[in-house]
């Protein structure tokens, strides 16, 4: 049996970002579609890292590839609305870098005080010129942009 976390609070993440919610968000339920919470956290992982690393993180020697996302939902992400995302690191390896995204919606005071949902977020560095070495250590500027995220 796994331990079950507590559900994460804004404290929880060290970096911030916005996302506003859209109209082809919601599914037919009323609440933020599955995928949409995916495409959230890819997003807002790899636009803080482009801008803390201040290049295109594409161009790099290592680039890393998602080798695992996960989502844990707590309560429903509606429409209309706008969402904050936090970004923290579970984990930063050497040739890995684990990141848990933090959805929130509503007053940080008030029921957006908690997390509506947490991702998962893993992604592998691999070389990006050399196929025949798929798994490489995080390049250093890389590195320096995530140390700060480490909680």
């Amino acid at each position: 049996m796994t331990e079950e976390r507590r559900r994460p609070g804004r404290d929880d993440y060290v970096a911030w970002d916005t996302a506003t919610l859209r109209w082809a968000d919601i599914d037919v339920y009323g609440h933020m579609n599955n995928a949409r919470y995916f495409e959230l956290i890819d997003t807002v992982v790899n636009d803080h890292l482009a801008a803390a690393v201040g290049t295109d993180i594409r161009a790099l020697p290592a680039i890393g590839v998602v080798a695992e996302v996960s989502c844990r939902y707590f309560r429903e992400v509606t429409y209309p609305g706008r969402l904050d995302l936090g970004i923290a690191l579970e984990r930063l390896g050497t040739s890995s870098v684990v990141y848990r995204v933090g959805i929130f919606q509503g007053d940080p005071a008030g029921d957006g005080a908690t997390a509506a949902a947490e991702g998962r977020f893993v992604h592998v560095y691999v070389d990006n010129t050399d196929a025949a070495r798929p798994v490489t250590p995080i390049p250093d500027v890389v590195r320096a942009a995530l140390e700060p995220l480490v909680r």
